[in-house]
């Protein structure tokens, strides 16, 4: 007999063997196929809602279930699931010979055959027909036995009244009747083979809810009957879900009489009536067609009523669940009489509270029912100084003829919840409804999505919520007929100004600092005369706006600033922000930790600033004399070159000159950092011959003139040649040497010219002499803060400071500060503070803002000069790195030092700083192998020869031969020293110079005046201090981290007084340190342009990152 064809749902026809596969696993998969095969699966089947079931025979007889489990959100989530009476449950052998069948069944015969009945179907109507068969009924299957389910009355005893039902299922038996032999709940779950499958699917769903809501699990037994109180008002749908799967609903014994389930459900209303004594009777009413006998409630809270119908039951959903406080009162009371003495309370107090559970009526009109006012909100608004406002608020109920108030929230007030029946729906729908709240911050908070009043009892607001609220929210809150507002105090008339505000700034003499001033200067600091009280004052609409409140709103981003009077006006201003950095700078600068601003005379460039916020309401005449003079230089009468200066300055060099000459006769220092060859000294000594002739330079308080030792004898001759009225004293050993007191061997001089090691030696003796002036030549000597030398200088007694450097900046923004602290102590009087609030956001890059603010403090107090813009006529100067590679002994020497090296160096860079020494003696090694292996390793080969000589001797020779002049540098005396001996061998006449030189000016004239063509000169000998323009090739033998030294070097021949184009070669050692070296170069170079010459990009001091580099490669 052949196997009927079977209509499956869509889902079983999209199952592949793969799909199957992934689900069941290989192994279950392959012996449903065996079962399959061999034919025991029976009674297949197909429910409304596209489940499968079948017989499965194995060892035993077993009922199984599949089914398809949409996933709405993620289609791609779909999946089986099956249920079988077998031990192992689900997603067995028995669930894949099922679906399997079902595949058989509606694809019979060879796969041609499947193939030309099933693909002519279109995919949606194969995807449809399911939905299409749910509608027609299932076909009638008379060896499928169909179940009932019985609902009886639950009694605690025979004569108790019914209380509830009791479910339990039957089964159709043989002489038609209901029984429920072989029909029970566990049957349900493991048997009906031969029962309907919708019936049972129907009933099994009754089972899953009862064992979910008994918490009684899969593996427990349920008694004959079910609960109905336990499946809670979730009954009513189970049990039309039972009557629509075509379930019969009988009662009492053998299921004879019916069971009528209404389809809409009724409401129970309470009905109150008044009696001719006035008392009033509350009954519960209920319209229950077909109902011969009065309902009974369902449920505990009650959900339902159950009553006879004359032949069986009558069961029926409630509208509206009851509360347990109603259930119980009708359970109990049933018919409730109030005495008339009582009933005013009754309905002032309980009528309100009973509408809230059900619809109360009069059904004979003998009882007027109260209309019920809904809540009030009540607040109270209080105004308070410096604009606090408080709100307190409240539900307002109508009670009798009185108004009760209580708070927003339930069980703060116990006894206020108790005077009065709180309607909670209405309570939040006039919360809900009060959009005008979010016209002022703090009054919502969002909750769960929705904006509800943030506040419980009082609120309380300042400042800007206080004007928000007062013009926003206050008056559609008073306009409002459910709300009650009540005013405490009077709120202020907020409005704006829309006037600019308007800065002044003023700046006062100290009164009150103990101490005065010492000739201008004051021991180890700046003189305490350079300070001035700084007073800052903003106003608007002619109302004073306190600063510290200005600020604060400015550093916290407010749009607007509230005054103490309620007018208020915009922060947008432009000017006001600039204020607040300059204020902020100021006091980061200060040198002082009391109240108030005070600014400095050195700090002309910040004053500048304030100045252009505003007007300027007072001025200290001492301020006005210096700061005021200076900033308007180029607006005063300027001097005229002095009779005695016996040269002809430059445009530039004129105006040189004067700046420093207004410096003088102001007593302020500064930088002059004029290019290297622009002729910095003769205008120093412009400058000191007009202060002799001004009676500012006398011999009593000389100029000190603090240079490096190879250009002291450079002063001596200028001085001479240029300005010969100056006497000039020559410092060249100590006093101890020397054999008399300092005072006595500068007695009779008006400049007094040492070097710094001199300096630091015989401090106490320079410290003892007054000085008009300090200038420090060659300034970046004293760059480091922290040394000897530099403390020293700090301790001279001078009225003037000038550092005299082309290159104030050569390794970090704090050389900068070292010499500002010098000529301008009260600039940036603290390093720790210069560093946080310049050095560190300017080199991190992270304020650019910063910069320019840095270049503005500077500029009056610091002149530079480059060639390029004011010495238009010297010649160009070309410059070219010259590659030389390693020949290949050399080659493996470096390499072989290289790696140690490098290995040494990186286990050190974990503390840079305690390191340092160990770390630069290292990078020294590598940079001299780079040159010669023998400087480093003596007993190297011969072989090993340095190829960077070689290269140089044949370019000596060339430029030589046509009669050019070299100037030959190196920072290794040794290195010089084989460059002699290579000299010498090949014949070549030269010169040498290094620190250990003592007749430097016989070795300087024996190039300048002689015929030797080269001059081999260390760096540190010869790198300032010398003028050679004779020579016009400049060849650097090893670059040096700095590469300002090496720009001081080739200056000795490119300044002003060369006629000739200036050739410089740097000989670079390919791959090796010196190429990382030169990298370095470069950063360095940035830096000096960015924060001194205004141009490129920012680069950090040599740190760890930089010496990792050094070692790439």
């Amino acid at each position: 007999m052949p196997v009927p064809e079977l209509v499956v749902p869509s889902w079983v026809l999209t199952l592949s063997r793969a799909d199957l596969e992934d689900h069941f696993g290989r192994t279950t998969l392959q012996r449903g196929v065996t079962y399959q095969r061999q034919g025991a699966v029976h009674g297949l089947t197909m429910d409304r809602f596209g489940a499968l079931t079948a017989t499965v025979y194995g060892a035993r007889r077993y009922q199984t279930s599949v089914w398809w489990v949409p996933d709405d959100d993620d289609p791609f989530a779909d999946e089986i699931d099956s249920d079988c009476s077998c031990p192992v449950g689900m997603e067995c052998k028995h669930a894949a010979a099922v679906l399997l069948q079902a595949q058989a069944q509606a694809w019979p015969g060879p796969a041609a055959a499947r193939t030309s009945a099933v693909m002519p179907v279109p995919s949606w109507e194969a995807l449809l027909s399911p939905v299409v068969a749910d509608l027609a009924p299932a076909p009638a299957d008379p060896s499928l036995a169909p179940l009932a389910l019985q609902l009886d009355r639950q009694r605690s005893s025979p004569a108790a009244p019914a209380r509830g039902l009791r479910l339990r299922p039957l089964l159709k038996g043989t002489s038609g009747a209901w029984v429920k032999s072989g029909a029970s709940w566990s049957d349900l779950q493991h048997g009906y083979s031969r029962v309907h499958p919708g019936h049972r699917t129907a009933l099994a769903a009754i089972l899953q809810a009862y064992r979910y809501r008994a918490q009684i699990s899969q593996w427990q037994t349920v008694g004959e009957w079910i609960d109905s109180d336990t499946l809670g008002s979730g009954l009513w749908a189970l049990l039309a879900d039972v009557e629509r799967a075509g379930v019969a609903l009988v009662t009492g014994h053998q299921g004879s009489a019916p069971v009528t389930l209404l389809d809409s459900p009724v409401e129970l209303a309470l009905d109150l009536t008044r009696d001719d004594a006035g008392d009033i009777t509350l009954a519960p009413v209920v319209d229950l067609p077909g109902a011969s006998e009065g309902p009974v409630l369902l449920g505990r809270p009650g959900h339902g009523l159950l009553a006879k119908d004359g032949t069986g039951l009558l069961l029926a959903p409630l509208s509206r669940p009851l509360t347990a406080s109603l259930t119980a009162l009708i359970g109990t009371a049933g018919a409730l009489r109030v005495p008339a003495a009582d009933t005013g309370r009754f309905l002032g107090r309980y009528y309100p509270a009973l509408r809230q559970h059900a619809r109360v009526t009069s059904s004979d009109g003998s009882v007027e029912l109260p209309e019920i006012a809904p809540p009030r909100l009540g607040l109270v608004v209080s105004f308070e100084p410096d604009h606090l406002t408080r709100l307190h608020w409240t539900f307002r109920y109508a009670v009798h003829e009185e108004v009760l108030e209580v708070p927003l929230l339930r069980g703060l007030d116990v006894e206020a919840d108790r005077s009065v029946v709180r309607d909670a729906a209405e309570e939040e729908s006039l919360l809900a409804s009060l959009d005008v709240l979010d016209g002022a911050p703090g009054l919502r908070i969002p909750v769960a999505g929705r904006s509800r009043l943030g506040v419980v009892l009082d609120t309380e607001l300042t400042g800007w919520a206080t004007v928000r609220f007062v013009q926003n929210v206050l008056p559609a809150l008073q306009a409002r007929e459910d709300v009650d507002v009540i005013l405490v105090g009077e709120a202020l008339p907020y409005e704006e100004i829309d006037e600019a505000p308007v800065v002044a700034v003023a700046t006062r003499d100290l009164v009150d600092e103990p101490g005065g001033k010492a000739e201008g200067v004051q021991h180890g600091g700046p003189a305490t005369q350079d300070w001035f009280d700084l007073t800052i004052e903003v106003s608007v609409g002619g109302r004073p706006v306190p600063l510290p409140t200005l600020l604060s709103a400015l550093a916290l981003g407010d749009e607007a600033l509230l005054l103490p009077d309620g007018t208020w006006f915009a922060l947008d201003a432009p000017e006001l922000h600039t204020l607040r950095g300059l204020v902020e700078e100021a006091r980061a600068l200060q040198d002082h930790t009391g109240p108030g601003l005070r600014i400095n005379r050195f700090q002309a460039g910040l004053w500048e600033e304030l100045v252009s916020l505003g007007v300027v309401a007072e001025q200290s005449q001492r301020w006005q004399r210096t700061v005021g003079a200076l900033l308007a230089l180029d607006q005063l009468p300027l001097p005229e070159p002095p009779e005695g200066l016996l040269a002809t300055l430059r445009d530039y060099q004129l105006d040189g000159y004067r700046w420093l000459s207004f410096l003088w006769e102001h007593e302020l220092g500064g930088i002059l950092a004029d290019d290297m060859g622009l002729g910095k000294t003769v205008q120093v000594l412009a400058a000191a011959e007009h202060a002799r002739a001004e009676g500012r330079l006398s011999v009593e308080r000389p100029m000190l003139v603090v240079a490096p030792t190879s250009v002291i004898a450079t002063w001596e001759q200028e001085a001479a040649r240029f300005t010969p009225h100056l006497k000039v004293a020559a410092v060249t050993e100590t006093a101890h040497r020397a054999g008399r007191a300092l005072a006595e061997t500068v007695a009779g001089a008006h400049v007094v010219v040492t070097s710094y090691t001199l300096l630091r030696i015989d401090e106490e003796h320079y410290a003892r002499q007054p000085w008009s002036a300090v200038i420090l030549d060659e300034a970046q000597a004293v760059k480091n803060f922290r040394s000897r030398t530099y403390q020293v200088v700090r301790r001279l007694r001078a009225p003037v400071k000038v550092a005299v450097t082309g290159t104030p900046l050569e390794n970090s923004l704090m050389d900068l500060w070292a010499l500002l602290s010098l000529g301008a102590p009260g600039l940036f009087p603290s390093p720790d503070t210069f560093g946080k609030h310049f050095r560190r956001p300017i080199e991190s890059g992270a304020d650019p803002e910063r910069l320019g603010t840095l270049r503005r403090r500077i500029r009056p107090l610091m002149l530079r000069r480059t060639k390029e813009a004011v010495a238009r006529d010297l010649p160009p100067k070309i410059e070219q790195v010259v590659r030389v590679p390693l020949n290949p002994s050399h080659r493996r020497i470096y390499d072989t030092h290289l790696q140690r090296e490098r290995q040494r160096i990186l286990g050190l860079l974990g503390d840079v700083d305690r390191n340092r020494i160990a770390i630069l003696a290292a990078l020294t090694r590598l940079r001299q192998l780079s040159l010669d292996v023998h400087l480093v390793v003596p007993d190297a080969p011969a072989s090993a020869r340095p190829s960077k000589v070689d290269a140089l001797l044949e370019q000596l020779v060339e430029v030589v031969a046509e009669g050019h002049r070299c100037l030959v540098f190196s920072q290794f005396t040794g290195f010089l020293k084989v460059v002699r001996e290579r000299l010498d061998a090949e014949r070549v006449d030269h010169v040498y110079l290094d620190g250990r030189t003592r007749d430097r000016p016989r070795r300087i004239a024996q190039f300048t005046e002689g015929d030797a063509p080269v001059f081999l000169i260390s760096l540190k000998a010869g790198g300032s201090g010398l003028t050679l323009t004779e020579a016009d090739y400049v060849f650097v033998l090893d670059p040096w981290w700095n590469p300002a030294v090496e720009a001081q070097a080739v200056d000795r021949t490119h300044r002003i007084g060369q006629d000739k184009t200036v050739m410089v070669y740097r000989l670079v050692a390919q791959d090796t340190i010196e190429e990382k070296v030169v990298a370095l170069q470069e950063h360095k170079r940035e830096l000096f342009a960015k924060v001194v010459d205004e141009g490129g990009l920012m680069a950090a001091p040599l740190g760890a990152d930089d010496i990792r580099a050094l070692l790439e490669g």
